[in-house]
């Protein structure tokens, strides 16, 4: 069935996510506006704010960007976008005319590439940086305002949008277990936000809606009872409803960098995480058991691998970083969940490395590592098979640890060098 078959007819929560194969336009429109602190509670429509989504030092979104995700085999686009610098009117929320045209015009180029949006409010520190009591009922308020602003604006487009309600809302700098009191504050959000969506009517009455965890940690939503999903409006049930969390993990190795390898197969290479195979496999188990059993969908809204190089295993280590992602990607497009790739446009080695696409060298892949794993993954592109114990897809295939690319009746290696 063709994306674009979604366009008219509301597709459940789970069809949407269906076969998603994502990535995040990261450090773009969840910028803070020129010269602000973006760890500021403020909202205001400072000068100059229009600029913001080049201020962590990407350049301007294009369409030939969008054009070159779809050409790479992504089907769906997330736009991480912070609201709180293009208040026009805090008292009711209302948006810079200027920076819902610029939004527009992406989702747009996105769905005209018939690719699946996900829109958000992300950065929203005066949100995301205080949930407890205290600003429980502010907060609240402005969210829908401010939801109920967005919503009007596109709610006539169709239903391969869907938005998600906030971000990793946490107490800054406490990214531990939440206490029942921001567990509580982030069920308020979840809550605001639905009836905010749904009370504006038109497709937004059935549109696909994605809901978070605290800190969009899975660990806060799967072993605490206390995380409740919303209540939609009559009719839907939770149908229209998908979870999102965001899965660094095992962060020594996708995140920080304090271990090189990841799996079984790769045990004996070096420094190897704890964190293997079964650990997720399980982990996504109980996600299926926990929610997607009872009609929500799964989001995987934010996951990655940085880039690391280490003299005489940097070849090694992007085999591996592969290989997760192919592992990654598969397990969940096996259970129904939806991915979205990190990608901040950073490039080098070390924690937050994240760089796939070269935005400053016309989308030049520089980690092709990445889109290998990700795209030998896609269910409905790639026939896989296995030979004599060796995993194939198509023309790709693991070989005891190695990724080798067949090509012309030759044998290449992950960075193309022929063997």
């Amino acid at each position: 069935m063709a994306y674009g078959a979604f366009a008219d007819t509301p597709p459940t929560a789970k069809e949407w996510n269906k076969d998603v194969v994502g990535w995040n336009l990261g450090n773009q429109f969840e910028c803070p506006a020129p010269g602000k602190d973006g760890a500021s509670v403020q909202i205001s429509n400072p000068s100059g704010s229009i600029n913001a989504e080049t201020v962590w030092g990407n350049p301007k979104v294009t369409k030939a960007m969008i054009k070159a995700v779809k050409e790479a085999g992504f089907n769906a686009v997330r736009i991480p976008v912070r609201w709180q610098w293009h208040i026009t009117k805090p008292s009711d929320m209302s948006i810079d005319r200027n920076w819902l045209k610029r939004i527009k015009e992406v989702v747009d180029w996105c769905l005209g590439y018939d690719l699946k949006v996900m829109i958000n409010t992300h950065h929203e520190m005066w949100l995301e940086s205080r949930p407890t009591n205290e600003y429980k009922e502010e907060n609240n308020q402005k969210l829908t305002q401010l939801w109920t602003n967005i919503a009007k604006e596109f709610a006539s487009y169709d239903y391969r949008l869907a938005f998600a309600g906030t971000n990793e809302v946490h107490v800054p700098d406490n990214w531990g277990k939440p206490t029942a009191e921001n567990l509580a504050v982030q069920n308020s959000y979840n809550q605001t936000f639905v009836d905010a969506i749904r009370a504006t009517g038109g497709n937004n009455e059935k549109r696909h809606l994605i809901v978070q965890t605290y800190a969009c940690n899975p660990d806060y939503g799967i072993y605490n009872s206390d995380f409740i999903i919303p209540t939609d409006i009559q009719g839907n049930g939770k149908k229209y409803m998908s979870v999102e969390f965001h899965y660094y993990t095992p962060w020594e190795y996708a995140g920080d960098c304090t271990v090189n390898f990841w799996g079984d197969k790769y045990k004996d290479k070096g420094k190897i995480s704890s964190s293997k195979e079964a650990t997720m496999t399980g982990f996504f188990n109980r996600v299926t058991s926990t929610w997607s059993n009872k009609g929500l969908g799964i989001v995987i809204g934010e996951w990655g691998v940085t880039d690391r190089q280490v003299a005489g295993l940097t070849d090694l280590i992007h085999e591996n970083m592969t290989y997760y992602c192919h592992f990654l990607v598969s397990e969940a497009n096996n259970r129904g969940f939806s991915t979205f790739v990190w990608d901040n446009n950073v490039f080098g080695s070390g924690p937050e490395h994240f760089g796939i696409f070269d935005r400053y060298d016309g989308m030049n892949i520089k980690a092709p590592w990445i889109i290998t794993g990700i795209m030998s993954a896609v269910p409905n592109n790639i026939e896989s098979v296995l030979v004599g114990g060796t995993e194939r897809h198509g023309k790709m295939f693991f070989s005891e640890g190695r990724v080798i690319i067949m090509r012309d009746g030759m044998s290449y290696d992950l960075h193309g060098r022929q063997l």
